[in-house]
């Protein structure tokens, strides 16, 4: 058990330098984290669960998404609109968001509001009241929100592409449930999964800007010190990849819909700072091999890009494509010859350096606000056993070196590897395993 004294003591960096970031668990398990920034008047505060979508079993295949939206539907002193006029009376921002391994709340407010704030954020979690009424009514609205995923043409074909790539297992169902489990959520249901999940040991609160530490830890304390203690024990087994060539009909699309993807690591490996790099000179942005070849000097394409999804037990590496029909098979070929490429040869040191600076640039600019702080907070307690400082970060950055890159490439990139998902009207477009030889 952890002194109050090293609770509260500062996080080091790599250079040893305290970091405005404090940390302190509650005697019923429940982790606390702030960040400090008094340059800005606003704060951010969220409630982080350790638990997604990948925690469901096959028939409640979108329960935590469901969940999620109905918290927000009133509690057993606020409705729904009372929570609305609340939020709005501060000038807040109040959002929240379901992942594959989280869900979050989150609110953002003026320094000033932060009792506020939390009050109306712990109502919501703490006391929900799932009304049979609010069920059947919210059904409702996430079937719309379903269809109007499924008329999206590019998060489709990922959709598609994921739950073939973790064929059979909870992390490649739908977030959103189908439509078949949603009709079947009921009250007792959504209460079971309220009970199992909303508990301390499955809670981080963080928070970041303008706050006192030793004050909000006061405040978090006088709403959540009642819940009694209990363990997060929902991790389950890492999924087998399935590395298949899928082609989906859907005659009504005027693009081929294209995603390709390899297995890559998952998100505390030691060797994730080579593939940042990778993915950024892959397809992280115009100056891409990617962006470049397919899009600038062959013209195949409007949109293209490469995206690295990592896990805490997987990865996946996938780029996306929108292209024309009789492209299509060109595309994909185009894609598996930068593959090909990368393990060959060894990446120039003005691509390096220019895939460095562009990532380095992206993750500074990306953690410039309270939120995207108390995000970053949450997320590094939740997969890494310590919190890394921007210069660390930068210096990972700068360690990785031409012959990583290569090493990694010759890691993901194997013929047998690559999964491929076709969407569009595909008339005679075939792929074969052939025209992925890397």
């Amino acid at each position: 058990m952890e002194t109050a004294s090293e609770k509260r003591a500062p996080v080091k960096s790599a250079a040893n330098e305290p970091r405005n970031i404090l940390r302190e668990v509650l005697p019923n398990g429940l982790i606390l984290l702030s960040e400090e920034m008094p340059h800005i008047r606003s704060i951010s505060i969220g409630i982080w669960m350790k638990t997604g979508s990948r925690d469901e079993s096959p028939e409640l295949n979108g329960i935590s998404h469901f969940t999620e939206h109905m918290v927000f539907k009133g509690t057993k002193t606020r409705t729904a609109r009372d929570i609305a006029r609340q939020v709005d009376s501060i000038g807040g921002n109040m959002d929240a968001f379901t992942g594959k391994e989280t869900i979050c709340f989150n609110i953002k407010v003026l320094d000033e509001h932060v009792p506020v704030a939390l009050d109306i954020l712990s109502d919501l979690v703490l006391n929900p009241t799932f009304d049979p009424k609010d069920i059947t009514r919210e059904k409702g609205v996430i079937m719309e929100e379903i269809k109007m995923d499924e008329d999206n043409p590019d998060y489709l074909v990922h959709e598609i592409f994921t739950q073939n790539f973790w064929k059979d297992h909870p992390l490649g169902k739908p977030i959103l449930g189908t439509k078949e489990t949603v009709k079947g959520f009921e009250q007792p249901l959504v209460l079971d999964l309220y009970q199992k999940r909303f508990i301390p040991g499955n809670f981080i609160i963080a928070a970041a800007g303008n706050l006192n530490h030793k004050h909000f830890v006061e405040l978090v304390a006088k709403h959540f010190d009642q819940m009694k203690p209990a363990k997060n024990g929902l991790h389950g087994v890492p999924p087998k990849i399935v590395p298949r060539i899928t082609l989906r009909n859907k005659k009504s699309l005027e693009q081929v819909q294209i995603c390709v993807g390899v297995p890559s690591h998952p998100i505390a490996h030691h060797k994730r700072f080579a593939s940042y790099v990778l993915n950024t000179l892959l397809g992280g942005g115009m100056s891409s091999r990617l962006f470049q070849n397919i899009r600038e000097r062959q013209g195949l394409a409007y949109a293209i890009y490469s995206d690295l999804n990592p896990y805490r037990d997987t990865g996946c590496l996938s780029v996306y494509a929108g292209t024309s029909r009789e492209s299509g098979a060109k595309v994909v070929q185009s894609i598996v010859s930068e593959f090909k490429k990368l393990k060959s040869e060894a990446v120039p040191p003005e691509e390096v350096r220019r895939s460095k600076d562009q990532l380095k640039g992206s993750l500074m600019l990306s953690l410039e606000s309270s939120t995207a702080r108390m995000s970053n907070l949450a997320r590094q307690d939740m997969y890494f056993d310590r919190f890394y400082g921007m210069d660390e970060l930068i210096e990972k950055i700068e360690a990785v070196t031409a012959e990583d890159l290569q090493e990694m490439a010759n890691d993901f990139f194997q013929t047998e590897s690559i999964a491929v998902t076709v969407l569009g009207n595909l008339d005679k477009l075939k792929i074969s395993r052939d025209q992925l030889a890397c």
